[in-house]
Order: C-alpha cells, then sequence, then structure tokens
C-alpha cells in the first residue's frame, strides 16, 4: 500500500520541554488514523510539527515521496496537507460560500494573488474557479441551505462542517483534524464521524486527534498513543485501550 505521509524520528522541543520526542510514523494512502493520549503528551504539537507550523528540532518527514520538513506551512496547505484546529477558526462576518471560497483560493492561486492587481482581467475566471470549487465542497457537506448565512451565526457543530468545506475546496490528500468534536452533542459527533467515513471512502487520508475513544473506535482503522511525546502503542482501537502502557498513562500505575 502506497505511504502518504512518513515522519522519521520527529522531535519537537523548547528548551528543556520535549513535546515531541522520537515520533515515527507511516500513514497509507486512503487510512483513516487515532492519535491519543493524556492531556499534555504532545499531540497538538504533532500536528503542528506535521503542518510545518511548527519547525522540527531534528528528524525528517515525506509527504506524497516528498521531504517537506523545511517547506512553508502555506506550501504545505498547497501540497495538500489540510488542518483544522481546537477551536473554530472561521471569518465570522463572512458567509458560509466566501469562507470557503478562501480555502479554494489558497489552492488554486496562493501567494499569486497579487496578480489580481497586476492583471485584474484574471480576476473574474479565478473568482468563478474557486466558486465552482467551493459549491462542489459545500454540497457535500450538506451546507447549501445556509451558504449565504454570516459564519459566526451558526451553531458550532455546523461551524465545524465548514471548516472541513474549507479544507475540501483545496482539494488535500490528508487532513489532519484536532479534537473536532470537542464541545459538540452527541448528535453533533455522529454526523461528524459519518462526514469522515465519507472522506476516507472518496481515498482522503485522515488523522483524527480526539479524547472520545468512542468516536475514535468507530471511525479509525489504527491508532497511534502519545505520551510525554513519544508513541507508546499502535494498533487497532480494542487492541491499544488493552495495553497495560496506554492504561498506566491514562489511569496511572496500579498499586
Amino acid at each position: 500500500m502506497t505511504t502518504l505521509l512518513e515522519a522519521r524520528d520527529v522531535k519537537v522541543h523548547f528548551g528543556g520541554v520535549k513535546a515531541v520526542d522520537g515520533v515515527w510514523l507511516n500513514l497509507a494512502e486512503g487510512k483513516l488514523f487515532g492519535l491519543v493520549g493524556p492531556n499534555g503528551s504532545g499531540k497538538s504539537t504533532l500536528l503542528a510539527a506535521l503542518s510545518r507550523m511548527t519547525d522540527l528540532t531534528s528528524g525528517s518527514m515525506q509527504f506524497a515521496g516528498r521531504s517537506y520538513e523545511r517547506e512553508t506551512a502555506q506550501r504545505v496547505s498547497r501540497m495538500g496537507l489540510g488542518r483544522t484546529f481546537q477551536t473554530v477558526r472561521l471569518l465570522p462576518s463572512l458567509s458560509v460560500l466566501e469562507n470557503v471560497m478562501v480555502g479554494a483560493d489558497s489552492r488554486l492561486y496562493g501567494r499569486r494573488i497579487i496578480s489580481n492587481w497586476i492583471m485584474p482581467w484574471r480576476t473574474r475566471p479565478r473568482e468563478q474557479e474557486c466558486r465552482r470549487a467551493a459549491m462542489t465542497a459545500i454540497e457535500r457537506l450538506e451546507l447549501v441551505e445556509l451558504m449565504h448565512q454570516p459564519a459566526g451565526a451558526l451553531s458550532y457543530g455546523t461551524q465545524r462542517r465548514v471548516e472541513i468545506a474549507r479544507i475540501l475546496a483545496a482539494s488535500p490528500k490528508l487532513i489532519l483534524f484536532d479534537e473536532p468534536t470537542a464541545g459538540m452533542s452527541s448528535e453533533e459527533r455522529d454526523a461528524i464521524g459519518k462526514v469522515m467515513r465519507q472522506l476516507q471512502a472518496e481515498g482522503i487520508t485522515q488523522i483524527l486527534v480526539e479524547h472520545d475513544m468512542q468516536l475514535i473506535s468507530d471511525v479509525c482503522e489504527h491508532v497511534f498513543v502519545l505520551n510525554f511525546g513519544v508513541v507508546i502503542a499502535e494498533g487497532d482501537a480494542q487492541t491499544v485501550v488493552q495495553n497495560p502502557a496506554v492504561q498506566e498513562a491514562y489511569l496511572g500505575r496500579p498499586r
């Protein structure tokens, strides 16, 4: 099976704090992976490293067969790696459609947006292309009836769906989800799980950071457990929750 992302001995240290301390990952294309661990175990820092929003102290990474540990986050996004964050990061005064168009524009044009002033006759065709890509993503996330609503007026769960639509408009090969269902109702959580399974069926690779082990068990094929910046176990969800090292990490050492 084709490897989409490979991380080799990745370390991210902040002074004496070893947030990520020698992580090895091999992510097969089209799979849905879980990344779990206690609070402070380094999960979000690892996602930041994989998406190039945090520099590596050492180690190397390859995405789609290309080394990218020295690329910018913007360049990595255009390569096909998208991510969400623990908090919603939409432009609240803009409509759902406009927010999703931002994602399409980042893929299609990126830093070349300055050419809109140099060659203004290109602006209209570019806008139309971004709108088409955004509409496709909006339809996939069942947001058509809300596409002209301000993003800030939507429920939390719906805003999360808008974020996913924005990522999809950029045609990602890999999506990193950082606790996407935190604070959601069970119905909203189930809806996000359904979206993830649909994306997997379409061949999009995903990493899900989540504390909800039921959701991890429902959607993830392979789970990595992180503690003190190190992968201490991996395998299917049922196997890792029975691992003594994992139980100790979550519950403490038994007397």
